[in-house]
């Protein structure tokens, strides 16, 4: 189980990128902090989520 921005969720084996795109995140407009680290947006793939894993996600908006 791991939890992003509070939530749990199970899941199997997947990269931090596949889980952000199944959860309809828009890659391009967000910012991800995974297990107090920050993620940079290139290395999404590269982070297999494993059981325990705390993420942050936080969504730029536009305004003015």
């Amino acid at each position: 189980m791991i939890k992003v921005n509070g939530k749990k969720y199970e899941i199997d084996s997947v990269n931090l990128l596949e889980f952000i795109r199944s959860e309809k995140f828009d890659e391009n407009k967000i910012a991800v902090e995974l297990n107090g680290d920050i993620v940079k947006r290139g290395n999404y793939d590269q982070y297999i989520l494993s059981d325990g894993d705390k993420i942050e996600i936080v969504c730029f908006v536009g305004g003015g």
